[in-house]
Parts: structure tokens; C-alpha cells; sequence
């Protein structure tokens, strides 16, 4: 067994390469990179001094020096496959370069956006899980009865829902739209948040937090629920469980004792993804309820070609899945011994 961890480990280092080999002549072969956009701000935005503009030669106006001077600057003087290897060759310390946006080190820039994608992310898993697990296994007990259709209609009403139609629906309800002021719609915090006491603070997170947190978990909620549900009344058929009611076990005792430890190993699945919580993001919801997190510097990053920043990004989530993944095989063995991966 720990032969097979120990290669999955291994396996993560072949994998990280092709995908970051893969996304990294992507993004370089797509056309309009940071050289053409800082040009383009030089043509219109006055960028370029006297001398550096002609009427012929160039780039579309601008002279030759100029942009051999910003391929050097932003390291483009380079070959290719000469680029990749110096960035293999950085983040064996974490350094992804500067961002050409933010003129920062892309590190900094990234975990400047944690705390916004961090406490959702956390927050929604540790909900989805202790709303979802209790709800699917009273489901389980007492399906075909009243709880079990009235609760199954809510949730897929509230599955069908788009996340990001949920979060409009909302603003214009409850915050500040055309019906409530209940909630704020903007940022994790008041303004006044350091005024503020402890209690106080904590219910202004709370207050903030809300909304956003009804549209990153709404739709987890249905897929985790009715997977514990089928899950434990697949187990509840099986011999095993037969032969429990007819030595007269308690029926708690053999659903919570015998049944249940069985039924989580398919939950067991979506645990690994809890290291994604730290790049949780949602471009929609983000956009919508003004938060700046990991999904906005995404979509940021995209559009100005920041190419540092989307191999920073590229690279950190890529290796957070793949141990993801190792992680869950080794919980499937922490809830059930039997299972063995050699």
C-alpha cells in the first residue's frame, strides 16, 4: 500500500510537466500577448516618447528599439522552449515571475486574492457536508414519506437554479434591489470593521457572507444529499444488514453502526477536493457580489494576457487536484481497511 502512495506521489511530477508544458505554448502562441497590449497603450495612451514613434518600420508606428527593449524586459528575447526551461527552473522556490499587470510577484498577487476564495471555499465545504450528510441519511430512513418527497423537490428546484441567476435574484430581493436592504452587497466586511468588537466583527462577516455563501453551496447541497441518500440504501439492502435485523439489532444501531460506515465511502470521493477550497473562485458570483477573489484575477489575467499570473494560477491548482486525488484514495482506506490499491 504505501508502495502505490508513494507512486501516485511520484506520478504528480510527469503530470505537472505536461500540463504546464501544454498551457504554457498555448497561452504564448495565443496572439495579442503583453508585448502588443503595452504597444498598443504606448500608440493611445502617450505612452512612447519623441523619437521612439516613426512613420515607417516598426511595430505599427512604434521603432524596432523600443520593442526589442520590452522583449527583453518582459523576458520574450528568448526562445520558447529556452522560457519554459528558465520557468521550470523558478518555481522550484515558488518564483512564477512578476506579473506584467500588477508589476508584483505573481505569488503576492495570488495570495493577496485568499481571503476572499479561502473562506468561502472552507466555509461551503465544511456546510455542504454537515447539511448534506445528516439530510441524506434521515432521507434514507424515511424515504417515499412525506420529508423525503417535500425535501427531494426542494432541492432540485434549488439545483436547477443557476448559481449565478440565484445570486441576481437575491441582490435585487434582499440587497438593496427593488424589494429589501437586508444584506450588503459588496466586499467580506463594513467599512468600519476595524471599530468594530469582536462580536461585532464576527457578525459582520456573517452579515457578508450570506448571500455569496448560498450561491457557492446551493448546488452541492443536491448531488452530495442524494448521493448519501442512494448510498445508504444500497448498503441497507445488502446480506450483511438482513442478517443484523434478524439477530433483533436495534434499527438506529443498524443504520448509524453497520450501515452508515459503508455508505460514506462513496462521500469519501469529494473530501481529496478540499485542498481546491484555497482557489475557490466564481467569476459570476464574484462579479455580482463585488468581491475580489481567485476567480476575477483569473479572468483579469486572461484578458491582459498576464502570462505569469495564468501559469502561476496553472500550476498551483494543478498540483493542489493531483494530491487531492492521492488524498482521497488514502481516506477510501482510512474509512474502509478493506480496500487495497496493490
Amino acid at each position: 500500500m504505501l508502495k502505490y502512495f508513494l507512486r501516485r506521489l511520484l506520478i504528480i511530477v510527469p503530470t505537472l510537466f505536461g500540463v504546464t508544458l501544454v498551457v504554457f505554448a498555448i497561452i504564448n502562441m495565443a496572439p495579442g500577448g503583453p508585448i502588443e497590449q503595452k504597444l498598443q497603450q504606448m500608440r493611445f495612451g502617450g505612452g512612447a516618447s519623441e523619437g521612439s514613434v516613426q512613420s515607417r518600420g516598426g511595430t505599427q508606428g512604434v521603432s524596432d528599439e523600443v520593442v526589442e527593449a520590452l522583449k527583453k524586459q518582459y523576458g520574450f528575447d528568448k526562445p520558447l522552449h529556452v522560457r519554459y526551461l528558465l520557468w521550470l527552473k523558478n518555481i522550484a522556490t515558488l518564483d512564477f515571475g512578476d506579473s506584467f499587470t500588477y508589476e508584483e510577484p505573481v505569488i503576492e498577487v495570488i495570495t493577496s486574492k485568499f481571503p476572499v476564495s479561502l473562506q468561502f471555499g472552507i466555509v461551503s465545504l465544511i456546510l455542504s457536508y454537515l447539511v448534506s450528510i445528516p439530510l441524506g441519511i434521515v432521507k434514507a430512513i424515511r424515504k417515499g414519506g412525506p420529508f423525503d418527497v417535500a425535501s427531494s423537490f426542494l432541492l432540485f428546484v434549488f439545483y436547477s437554479i443557476p448559481p449565478f441567476m440565484l445570486a441576481i435574484l437575491l441582490v435585487v430581493y434582499f440587497a438593496g434591489g427593488s424589494v429589501f436592504e437586508w444584506f450588503p452587497v459588496g466586499g467580506i466586511y463594513s467599512e468600519n470593521y476595524d471599530d468594530l468588537s469582536s462580536g461585532e466583527k464576527i457578525l459582520d462577516r456573517l452579515h457578508h457572507f450570506a448571500l455569496p455563501l448560498l450561491c457557492y453551496t446551493i448546488g452541492s447541497f443536491t448531488s452530495l444529499t442524494i448521493l448519501m441518500k442512494n448510498s445508504l440504501i444500497e448498503e441497507i439492502k445488502k446480506d450483511y444488514i438482513r442478517t443484523a435485523r434478524a439477530k433483533g439489532v436495534d434499527e438506529k444501531v443498524v443504520y448509524m453502526k453497520h450501515a452508515l460506515k459503508n455508505a460514506l465511502i462513496p462521500i469519501v470521493t469529494g473530501l481529496g477536493g478540499f485542498l481546491s477550497v484555497f482557489f475557490a473562485g466564481s467569476l459570476l458570483l464574484e462579479t455580482i457580489f463585488q468581491l475580489d477573489g481567485i476567480g476575477l484575477l483569473s479572468y483579469k489575467s486572461v484578458l491582459a494576457r498576464d502570462y505569469n499570473v495564468i501559469m502561476g494560477l496553472v500550476f498551483l491548482q494543478s498540483a493542489l487536484f493531483l494530491l487531492g486525488n492521492v488524498l482521497s484514495d488514502f481516506a477510501y482506506v482510512l474509512v474502509d481497511p478493506r480496500i487495497d490499491f496493490t
